[in-house]
């Protein structure tokens, strides 16, 4: 793989925002305090760039409620992850390089892997996994698309950029649409897809009243060139993966007689590009541990927030480079906190290790994926803040357990 130039563009050049899963690179950024966003007024790019300024270098790590040094802070993360039978990691907010430096000292901790967004993850994830799917890129959508339905509300109040880099206003004959909901999004979607597969009328009995909207939108679909079928992870409700199979359905119906295809939105905060590096490496995505059975995939046992719950988990290292949140939640078991230099703050001496660390895009390079699972972007910094990367805390976190280990066997 390509390294990017690790040097800090100026303000104005084009930068890769890491702060949304649209990962938008045709937006600059001046250094001042706060950082100040050029050529674009994303509310989500601008909150996040209001936690950072260039004195972020000066955060210290903790460890038992005190200052320290990064040596310290190390040792003790480490010997807590050595004693433990079953280590968590969680959050998991970073980087490619971050993820591969995870995947290591999980499989030689035994750690299981979930993300601040896991369940919504798990969502596209099952329904691959038991129907498989047909799925587009941004640019596919720009350049082909002439009906954009959202299954799940418009995307612009999580993703403001997201009409733009479709084209949306820019390009003539693209039509938008929002799904009408018929009771809740199970029923409606289901309904979609009977109306869309030829399966009932609008004057089937089976049928509820009020339909001509849904009915309306099924005929659109049929008589689009290319329709794309856009649907956020995180609006999703329990069971979500069943909603995500029937938008699959939809679209292999359609595919019969025209082009169609899903656009999900998610996987931010590094939550798809943690997810591809551990499949690349593994076969298997989170939610998956290297245990004294091998590799094991439970995306129901391994929820973060049910291990913790049942008491199953005993230590937890919770990443999080690009914001103060996620925070780590109130697990009652040691933590081990990899985070932006904002959360130390909310460190106490319950908190046992804290290790500021750079965020990939503003005071470190890195790579990111897009949330289309397509591209891999660069990230470069818009200043050096003198922190470690995850990768490298976690590197020489890893080194730290197999020198304790071997020390125990000796």
């Amino acid at each position: 793989m390509n390294q990017p130039d690790t040097a800090a563009p100026p303000g104005n050049a084009p930068w890769t925002c890491p702060f949304c899963p649209l990962l938008c690179d045709t937006f600059g950024v001046e250094v001042g305090t706060p950082l100040k966003l050029v050529g674009s007024d994303c509310p989500r790019a601008r909150k996040a760039l209001a936690n950072f300024d260039a004195a972020a270098g000066a955060a210290q790590p903790r460890a038992g409620g005190q200052d320290c040094d990064l040596d310290t802070a190390i040792g003790k993360a480490a010997s807590l992850l050595a004693a433990s039978r079953q280590p968590l990691f969680g959050g998991l907010g970073t980087d490619v390089a971050g993820a591969r430096a995870l995947y290591a000292l999980a499989c030689e901790t035994g750690a299981i892997c979930d993300p601040a967004q896991g369940q919504a993850l798990m969502h596209g994830l099952r329904a691959l996994q038991d129907r498989g799917g047909f799925s587009t890129t941004l640019a596919e959508a720009r350049t082909r698309a002439d009906l954009v339905v959202c299954m799940t509300e418009e995307p612009a109040a999580h993703y403001p950029e997201f009409f733009r880099r479709i084209g949306v206003g820019e390009r003539q004959g693209v039509a938008v649409e929002t799904l009408p909901l018929h009771g809740d999004l199970f029923d409606t979607v289901a309904l979609l897809a009977a109306l869309v597969a030829g399966r009932v009328s609008k004057d089937d009995a089976r049928v509820p009243a009020g339909l001509a909207a849904l009915s309306a939108l099924s005929a659109r679909l049929q008589a689009a060139r290319y329709a794309v079928l856009v649907y956020e992870s995180g609006r999703l409700p329990a069971q979500g993966a069943l909603i995500v199979e029937a938008i699959q359905r939809i679209v292999a119906t359609l595919n019969r007689s025209t082009r169609a295809a899903s656009l999900p939105l998610g996987g931010g905060d590094g939550a798809s590009t943690v997810n591809q590096v551990f499949a690349w490496l593994s076969g298997l995505p989170l939610r998956s541990r290297a245990g004294p059975l091998g590799l094991e995939h439970e995306p129901l046992c391994f929820d973060a927030g049910r291990l913790l719950a049942d008491g199953a988990a005993d230590t937890l290292l919770w990443v999080s480079s690009y914001g103060p949140e996620p925070a780590p939640p109130a697990a009652g078991v040691p933590r081990i906190v990899l985070g932006h230099p904002a959360m130390r703050a909310a460190q106490d001496a319950h908190e046992l290790v804290f290790i500021p660390v750079s965020t990939s895009g503003i005071g470190s390079a890195g790579h990111l994926f897009r949330t289309d699972g397509s591209v891999l972007l660069p990230l470069r910094p818009v200043y050096e803040d003198g922190l470690p990367s995850v990768a490298e805390v976690v590197r020489r976190l890893t080194q730290a357990v197999q020198a304790l280990k071997k020390g125990r066997v000796q």
